[in-house]
C-alpha cells in the first residue's frame, strides 16, 4: 500500500472511530477483556467471502486435507495485505473493518485471522495474547492432526506438540510461578479464558 492509500486508510479509521464513539472517547471507554469474543466473527460476510477466496485455491476444499494450507494461505493474506496501523487510542476494529479499510493493527489482525480460521472449518482457532511487562504478543493458533499450528503475528508459523510447548516456548510455565509481570489470555468467538 503507498503512502496515499495509508493516509486514506488512517482517516477511514478515525472516522469510524470518532463516529462510533464520538461520547465516550472523552471517557475514556475501554472494552473488557471478557468482551473479546465478540470481536471474533466467522459468520460476518466479510470473513465468508475472505474464506470463501482462501478456499478457491483448492480444486475441492476439504478440511482434513487442506486446512492447514489453508491456514497459511490466510496469514499470508494478512500479512502482506492488511498494512499495519497503530492509532494514538485503543480502538478495536471488527474483522469487516480491518478487511475493508485493508488496514489494522496487530491486534487487528490476530482477530481477522482468527475469525477467517473458524470460517474456514478450525472451531479450535483462538487468539492467545501474552503480556510481559506492559508489551503485548498475539498469537493465533488450531489444533489440527494432534498438534497444535501457532501463527505468531510477528514471527511467522510455529508448530507444537501440545499446549505445555506452546506456552513454554512463550515464557509461560502453568507448572511454577511465573514473574507478577507476566498476563497470558486467550479467546475466540465462543469463550475467554485467562492462562495466568
Amino acid at each position: 500500500m503507498d503512502e496515499t492509500g495509508l493516509l486514506k486508510a488512517y482517516n477511514s479509521i478515525y472516522l469510524e472511530i470518532i463516529t462510533r464513539y464520538k461520547e465516550y472517547i472523552e471517557e475514556k471507554e475501554e472494552l473488557y477483556l471478557t468482551d473479546l469474543p465478540r470481536l471474533i466473527t466467522p459468520a460476518d460476510e466479510q470473513v465468508l467471502l475472505l474464506a470463501k477466496e482462501l478456499e478457491g485455491n483448492f480444486p475441492v476444499y476439504n478440511y482434513e486435507d487442506n486446512f492447514e494450507d489453508a491456514m497459511k494461505l490466510a496469514y499470508a493474506y494478512i500479512r502482506d495485505r492488511i498494512a499495519p496501523v497503530s492509532l494514538p487510542i485503543q480502538f478495536w476494529l471488527k474483522p469487516s473493518q480491518t478487511i475493508r479499510y485493508g488496514a489494522g493493527d496487530i491486534f487487528d489482525k490476530a482477530v481477522l485471522l482468527c475469525s477467517t480460521l473458524i470460517a474456514i472449518g478450525n472451531v479450535s482457532s483462538r487468539v492467545m495474547v501474552i503480556v510481559k511487562n506492559n508489551d503485548r504478543h498475539f498469537i493465533v493458533y488450531s489444533e489440527s492432526k494432534g498438534r497444535i499450528i501457532g501463527i505468531d503475528m510477528e514471527f511467522g508459523l510455529n508448530e507444537y506438540k501440545n499446549m505445555d510447548e506452546l506456552l513454554g516456548k512463550n515464557g509461560i510455565d502453568q507448572g511454577a510461578e511465573n514473574d507478577d509481570e507476566i498476563m497470558a489470555y486467550e479467546f475466540n468467538d465462543k469463550f475467554y479464558r485467562n492462562i495466568v
